[in-house]
């Protein structure tokens, strides 16, 4: 039997997965995964990272999930699917992964009904808004004329970003009351935003680059990609902190 102190053991943080084709030595198929920095972010936090892989969202999964860990982590991905948001899919637009989107929108919803602590990151973000009636811009490089928010395959863009001052994100990040210069990768943003939902941050040409949901512990999705910078855990801490 553990004679370990329950306040003293670290919070078991979720983190969604992709579920996609992958090539491991001379085996190709489909396979669950997360990159690992998303994992080290939890860790060097004071979090233990469990990974939650798409799977069908039954009440009963989605709830014996839920009742097990202290905090979420929405991983970024693939576009979400447009029909969730009631619009025509763009040429531009990636093939929807149906079984991730139904999973986290479970998780998501069944989370906000907990209170739980969650950190929804990117497409998790724009997940997190369509979630809750909001909508996207499907390719964004089409409303700002620039690609900076995805400069080019498999490179991050930094993009500057405008914190509100007297919002929780300005607060969980030691009241920075100043621009940021953050890791993008993405083409589509949030358009219409949710009701329930505030913006905390924008970009400096306007792009919405976070969301706080309102009455929420930690209720924040992330347009950009936290886990990216190294030196920079405070975003991580807090969701740990929350979730302890």
């Amino acid at each position: 039997m553990s004679t370990e102190n329950p306040s003293t053991r670290p919070p078991l943080i979720g983190v969604t997965t992709y579920l996609e084709q992958v090539q491991q030595g001379v085996w190709e198929r489909r396979s669950a995964f997360v990159p690992e920095v998303y994992l080290i972010a939890v860790t060097e936090a004071g979090g233990v990272p469990v990974l939650l892989p798409p799977q069908p969202p039954s009440d009963a999964a989605v709830a014996r999930v839920l009742d097990a860990l202290d905090g979420l982590v929405i991983a970024g991905g693939v576009d979400v699917d447009p029909a969730l948001y009631g619009h025509e899919r763009d040429p531009r637009t990636q093939d929807p992964r149906h079984d991730r989107d139904a999973w986290e929108q479970a998780l998501l919803t069944g989370a906000i009904d907990r209170d739980l602590p969650f950190l929804a990151i990117c497409r998790g973000a724009q997940l997190l808004n369509v979630t809750l009636g909001g909508t996207l811009h499907q390719h964004l490089p089409d409303i700002v004329e620039t690609e900076k928010y995805a400069p080019e395959p498999g490179r991050y863009g930094l993009v500057d970003v405008d914190v509100d001052p007297d919002s929780f994100l300005d607060r969980l990040l030691g009241s920075v009351g100043d621009r940021l210069t953050v890791p993008s990768y993405h083409h589509q943003a949030v358009d219409r935003v949710a009701d329930g939902l505030t913006v905390s941050a924008r970009s400096d040409d306007g792009v919405v680059e976070a969301l706080e949901l309102h009455g929420a512990r930690f209720g924040l999705g992330l347009q950009w990609h936290p886990e990216q910078d190294a030196a920079d855990r405070r975003i991580f801490r807090g969701l740990v902190a929350a979730a302890s």
